[in-house]
């Protein structure tokens, strides 16, 4: 085994925060609309291609993109693996960016919208329960599992931010995961809960007494209440206490903008999101585990502690991307490389 507030949300995307910057990766220049750089700008025969598809889950329409390695043959047998977002995130944006990179490597890969998020349907907009993101996972293993090329005996797992605390618990029963990957894993319970580094714990009862007020309002046919959704300006973001948060404003809101990703949940979804923990039952973990985290990142006192609390996974490693915070390894060339060659290992020797 190797080792090496503003309670609003994981990162997610508000697209319109921020005004007069350049776009890095302008999703209105790409076909797919794709919000990173190096994305696919075609399908080309023999190189990497993308697949828009539309499944039905739990009775909503779920659209995904499925990357294909070069020079793919459906008649071979490849490994595939899923990528679960960040909450708020898009499949264009880093899931889309890291799926990409796998299928580069050999893999088939899916990343698809979360059910209420995104392009994916559900009614009403935004709810962001860790049930229905759990279940989005399970749903892209039943996809992919089925699609001309994959060899669902080598099913393999990735979750970034609040995507990799659901695929933790995913993981724990869906054995169909043969090994299991996190980059700059966020726990969405624990933060919604007790707030970013722990920082809110003296009001969790009066945001269970809104969450509650919120599905009363609900339920007699009232208005949906939202919580996340900010607009601030470009010093209010600089004063943000955390990195994360500073540095997501500035990923979501202006350098890989998306008009489908959002800050905003429904105000309800905190009653199922505050009684949740990545790392109930993380013991049930028996596959390899990879965690991945940037070493100045000030998300990593998750990552450690649910790598600690895994006791039986095997083969599990948390790999530190040194210098790296917890957007970075979203984007930067140098981290997001270094991420791709420890996952290029992990799947390769596991798959």
């Amino acid at each position: 085994m190797n080792l090496k507030i503003f309670n609003a949300f994981c990162v997610a995307g508000a697209i319109s925060l921020l005004s007069g910057a350049s776009m890095a990766a302008d999703y209105r220049q790409n076909p797919f609309s794709l919000a990173y750089d190096g994305a696919i700008t075609g399908n080309v025969r023999g190189a990497v291609n993308i697949t828009p598809v539309t499944y039905r889950l739990n009775g909503l329409d779920i659209v995904a993109n499925v990357y294909t390695p070069a020079h793919f043959d459906a008649k071979r047998k490849y490994p595939a693996v899923v990528v679960a977002h960040p909450n708020g995130g898009v499949k264009e944006q880093v899931a889309g960016l890291y799926a990409q990179r796998l299928a580069e490597q050999g893999y088939i890969t899916i990343v698809a919208d979360a059910a209420y998020q995104g392009g994916s349907g559900g009614i009403p907009r935004h709810v962001d329960k860790p049930a229905n993101r759990v279940e989005d996972i399970h749903g892209m293993a039943d996809f992919i599992s089925g699609f001309q090329g994959v060899d669902p005996a080598r099913l393999g797992l990735l979750g970034i931010c609040g995507g990799g605390g659901y695929a933790l618990a995913a993981a724990e029963s869906d054995k169909r995961f043969k090994a299991v990957a996190t980059l700059s894993m966020f726990n969405s319970g624990r933060v919604r809960r007790n707030g970013y580094a722990d920082s809110q714990l003296d009001t969790i009862q009066s945001r269970l007494q809104q969450a509650s007020a919120a599905r009363a309002q609900e339920a007699v046919g009232g208005d949906v209440l939202y919580s996340g959704d900010a607009n601030l300006t470009d010093e209010q973001i600089a004063s943000l206490p955390f990195d994360l948060y500073r540095q997501g404003y500035e990923y979501y809101g202006k350098t890989h903008a998306h008009p489908n990703s959002t800050f905003k949940y429904t105000t309800s979804s905190l009653l199922d999101l505050m009684r949740w923990d990545a790392t109930d039952n993380i013991e049930l973990i028996a596959q390899p585990l990879l965690m991945m985290a940037g070493s100045r990142a000030d998300s990593l006192y998750m990552s450690k502690e649910a790598f600690t609390k895994a006791v039986n996974a095997k083969d599990k490693e948390l790999f530190l991307i040194e210098g790296a915070t917890h957007i970075e390894t979203y984007w930067k060339p140098l981290y997001v490389g270094l991420a791709v060659n420890k996952l290029k290992d992990f799947f390769g020797r596991t798959l």
